[in-house]
């Protein structure tokens, strides 16, 4: 769930004898972080990750964040991943990432949530051209104190590719310091219903009229969890556990509601307040809800990726609506979004963060060359070029930090 907007930065001066040193080190660390069983080390069919891909994680490092992890899965085996980490887990134990680790993903959770909405539409049980109103629960509040801002005016698709216009609620000033500022230590521990959330972004008015243009806000996946919960009278979270989380074996996913500690095992998360720095590893995360609550495991976001990429979880006129990026000018699909790399490859995937976190997944068209990368901290050290790190997999022969898109798709 992003709580602010991240945008690139020109690199720094190249120093080449530096970058010698860390490609050198990188190789090293590679083949010691290397998870992957004996026989896929052997199959010729499982090459090794391009030196670079390690160089771009101690480059995450070098700028700030205290860890850095990627797990890498090709011709689409998940035997045949390979993970690597840099730096170290936790500051105070010098504990280094692991393979298996759980962290908090952020909008990452927006992707599963578009899953199934579009599972729901495939079955049937809505259109991408319903009025959200008509399909949500009651009590659901519709519009704002003003009347400004009206969810009777909003389609699903509106939503599912933020061109609702809805005010992103985690930009309200007074909020946005319990959230991410100065007051999150006294308020890390609040909890937040769905309801409180969304009055809050109606009381602001709208950033543009319903299907004007695309504007990222956190408060459309708010309301798709209420619309996934009115369709089938279940919690947005119970139908995918039901539907992804159980059929594809995403053991290490979880939506944690209330809880604000992590399963273990797991590293700590950091943040940037005030100019110092603070552990920010547990909170209530109801703060992000559908938005952005999701905990997970790299396996598990390479093993979902995969999944959705390849076609296994949606009918292909979904999977066709998921891609579509016409109504943004090609910025956001219907959950995912493209990234067009310097060498001409486009890959496909989603980012998020919220406190202590970032992460990425991305993979091409078909799913069966992905990354997924993870950074312990949401400060914008380390993440001064979004796509340096999918360049380094997609691109082994550029190598170095493009200035392509963002690293959140707004």
């Amino acid at each position: 769930m992003p709580l602010r907007p991240l945008r690139p930065a020109s690199p720094g001066p190249s120093r080449p004898s530096a970058r010698t040193a860390v490609a050198a080190l990188a190789a090293l660390l590679l083949t010691a972080c290397s998870s992957t069983p004996p026989a896929a080390v052997r199959s010729p069919a499982a090459p090794r990750p391009p030196a670079s891909t390690a160089v771009a994680l101690h480059r995450l490092v070098a700028d700030g964040a205290p860890g850095a992890a990627s797990l890498v899965t090709w011709d689409g085996r998940l035997a045949a991943s390979r993970f690597a980490a840099v730096g170290v887990a936790d500051l105070h134990s010098g504990r280094k990432m692991g393979r298996l680790d759980h962290f908090r993903a952020g909008s990452l959770t927006k992707t599963l949530v578009a899953t199934v909405v579009l599972q729901l539409v495939g079955e049937g049980r809505l259109r991408l051209d319903d009025r959200v109103a008509d399909h949500l629960p009651p009590g659901v509040p519709l519009t704002g104190a003003d009347g400004a801002s009206d969810l009777r005016r909003v389609t699903v698709h509106q939503l599912l590719d933020h061109t609702s216009g809805l005010f992103n609620y985690t930009d309200d000033p007074r909020l946005a310091e319990q959230l991410s500022g100065a007051g999150f230590p006294a308020h890390r521990y609040d909890r937040y219903t769905p309801a409180e959330l969304l009055r809050i972004a109606l009381d602001h008015p709208p950033t543009a009229p319903p299907g004007a243009r695309y504007a990222y806000s956190n408060t459309n996946y708010l309301v798709l969890g209420l619309l996934i919960q009115g369709v089938t009278g279940h919690p947005y979270a119970d139908e995918l556990r039901r539907r992804i989380l159980i059929p594809f074996g995403l053991t290490g996913t979880s939506f944690p509601g209330n809880s604000p500690a992590l399963p273990a095992p797991h590293g700590r998360g950091y943040s940037r307040i005030d100019g110092r720095q603070v552990d920010s590893t547990a909170l209530n995360p109801s703060r992000a809800g559908a938005a952005g609550e999701m905990v997970t495991t790299l396996v598990d976001l390479n093993r979902f990726f995969a999944a959705l990429l390849g076609g296994e979880l949606l009918a292909p006129r979904q999977m066709a609506e998921l891609r579509s990026e016409r109504a943004t000018g090609g910025r956001y699909g219907l959950g995912v979004y493209a990234t067009r790399l310097p060498c001409g490859v486009t890959v496909w995937g989603h980012n998020g963060d919220i406190n202590g976190s970032y992460a990425q997944t991305a993979g091409t068209t078909d799913g069966r060359h992905l990354v997924s990368y993870r950074v312990n901290t949401d400060a914008r050290t380390g993440r001064t070029d979004g796509t340096a790190v999918l360049t380094a997999e997609f691109c082994p022969s550029r190598g170095r930090p493009s200035h392509g898109r963002p690293d959140r798709p707004d």
